[in-house]
């Protein structure tokens, strides 16, 4: 709670004086708004990327759309490490190699990280990460590598790095493997519920006007000749894909924010465009909470064949990962069994001979697709993106490409900025106004407000923690969904109540899916939990939505095969 009272305290007032935000629209409401109205931009892609398009867009005063083929944050966004970061990794290189460019990504990533925690602070917070070191010589080592981070970080510095000894390190983390330790460094990075905080950038937008769809795919570009007789993108055929119905949208500008599946909305544009997009999966696994402190992660710089894991803790558990292969483009990619008993054979090596790593204490899996990007403008494809890339093609479509999840704002101000220019939108605002702006459930928040609701409701404080982390200030809103009724968890091992079930639909739920994977978070933190669970959730979505038994039955098979094959389910019940 410290670390989040620090968050909150440090953030600074929100500098943008902008109009009062309406109500959040209907499904239905939004999908008339595509069907009807006209619009200066519309954004693919309904990741971190799409949403933060949309919000910069909407808040520069432009007439904005937003459309995504699955849920939002259902692809890449939602299975990242949660971390929000500069990058330790990136600065040692650019200090090594003296290279100016990757010296000004960590920089910028700092920056935004600062941004992230202060706009969101109910969905974030600081996490200090220790890094073991077990000679010597790597001490004072390290502690130059990540005093500099701490410096490039300026007045955005979360907390100052420290070094312990042996002894304080086993304290801070009784974890580790006592032989041979020299003693730790302990530095600060930001945390997230990716998922939420791309959900929360995406009401956001919604609030501000944006009209946005989930569900609703993107069949073709529309095209038309401007003045020059020069073919120009001018819209798009949508799909809903829950009803079926398809339709063309009109919009002065067209952008691609589809994350690693780029290509092919380039190639909706372009059939002859080369593919720039190299899919990489990220693997991530989770465990019980008693393999990390509950406030404090790990860093393992150097595995077995270079690469970086981390060990997390993350919503009383514990997040293991990274791995990084070259991969098949997938909508469903797969966390495989080579790529789990590497993470476990990894972080092993670090654990004290009383903690075993079992491979049945795997709760859940799950394989991220992220792209290395070659850049189009130049004629070697090997010259590969080292941040992110805004590209505008010869018909006018605008596609962002590269970056990550902690930079996806100034990604967002940069694509606005290429398509205000490249198709001679006229913005109220010409310059970003969403540097400091409060996400959704941020404005009211504070870090006690989880006891107004112990008191007014008579909750457990687990349950008010939840709701508070998860809705910010409007907590109060889900609760009253329950009427005078005292509130009845999902699960007896999770916080989740009944309510949120219907408060998931406000937020644009509308399968199954997205309520156990991207609304509440269980598919991400124990896959038997949540099928456990999942008649539960059916049975009032199809009250509140009208499923027939059909559609229930339907939806209750979905949900399944995607614990079975994105969540790793069947690996877990080995």
């Amino acid at each position: 709670m410290g670390n989040i009272l620090k968050s909150f305290q440090n953030r600074p007032k929100n500098k943008t004086r902008l109009p009062v935000k309406r109500r959040l629209p209907t499904r239905d409401e939004q999908i008339k708004s595509l069907q009807t109205d006209c619009f200066d931009v519309l954004i693919i892609g309904g990741g971190a990327t799409g949403a933060g398009c949309a919000l910069d867009a909407v808040t520069r005063g432009l007439r904005t759309a937003l459309v995504e083929y699955n849920d939002f944050s259902s692809a890449t966004s939602s299975k990242s490490t949660k971390l929000i970061h500069g990058g330790v990794r990136y600065l040692q290189k650019a200090i090594m190699e003296m290279d100016k460019e990757q010296f000004n990504m960590v920089r910028e990533a700092l920056h935004e990280r600062g941004n992230m925690l202060n706009s969101a602070p109910h969905l974030t917070r600081p996490l200090p990460i220790m890094l073991p070191v077990y000679t010597w010589w790597q001490l004072p080592y390290f502690w130059i590598g990540i005093k500099m981070y701490d410096l490039v970080a300026g007045f955005k510095n979360l907390k100052s790095s420290y070094v312990l000894s042996k002894t304080g390190a086993l304290e801070s983390f009784p974890m580790l493997k006592s032989e041979k330790l020299v003693g730790a460094i302990v530095y600060y990075d930001g945390q997230q519920d990716d998922a939420r905080m791309n959900l929360a950038i995406a009401l956001t937008a919604a609030r501000y006007g944006a009209t946005i769809a989930n569900h609703v795919s993107v069949r073709a570009l529309q095209k038309k000749p401007n003045e020059a007789a020069k073919m120009r993108v001018s819209g798009a055929t949508l799909k809903d894909e829950i009803t079926g119905n398809e339709w063309n949208v009109s919009a002065k500008c067209v952008i691609n924010a589809t994350g690693p599946f780029i290509d092919y909305v380039r190639k909706m544009d372009n059939p002859e465009a080369k593919e720039i997009c190299i899919p990489s999966s990220g693997v991530h696994i989770v465990l019980p909470e008693y393999y990390s402190p509950s406030q404090m992660g790990l860093l393992d710089p150097a595995t077995s064949d270079g690469r970086v894991i981390f060990l997390l803790p993350w919503q009383n558990k514990t997040i293991a990962g990274t791995t990084d292969h070259p991969c098949d483009l997938t909508f469903s990619p797969k966390p495989t069994e080579d790529e789990i008993s590497f993470i476990l054979k990894e972080i092993k090596n670090y654990f004290n001979p009383d903690l075993k790593v079992r491979r049945k204490d795997v709760l859940s899996a799950w394989s991220g697709i992220r792209g290395l990007i070659a850049d189009p403008n130049k004629k070697n494809t090997q010259s590969l993106v080292r941040n992110h890339l805004v590209h505008v093609s010869e018909s006018n479509l605008v596609t962002i490409a590269g970056g990550k999840w902690t930079t996806y704002r100034s990604m967002a101000k940069d694509t606005i900025d290429a398509a205000i220019q490249s198709c001679n939108l006229k913005p109220k605002a010409a310059d970003c106004q969403t540097d400091g702006l409060l996400m959704e459930g941020a404005r009211k928040w504070t870090p006690t407000l989880y006891i107004r609701l112990i008191q007014e409701y008579g909750l457990k404080r687990e349950v008010a923690e939840h709701l508070t982390s998860f809705y910010g200030d409007k907590a109060c809103d889900v609760l009253k969904l329950g009427g005078m009724s005292c509130p009845v968890k999902l699960h007896p091992d999770f916080p989740y109540i009944e309510e949120e079930i219907k408060y998931g639909i406000h937020e644009y739920a509308v399968t199954a899916t997205d309520m156990i994977a991207r609304r509440l978070r269980i598919a991400f933190l124990n896959v038997e939990a949540a099928e456990e669970i999942l008649p539960r959730i059916v049975e009032i979505m199809g009250k509140e939505l009208n499923w027939s038994e059909v559609e229930k039955q339907q939806q209750l098979n979905k949900a399944i095969e995607f614990l079975n094959t994105e969540m790793a389910m069947g690996k877990c019940k080995k």
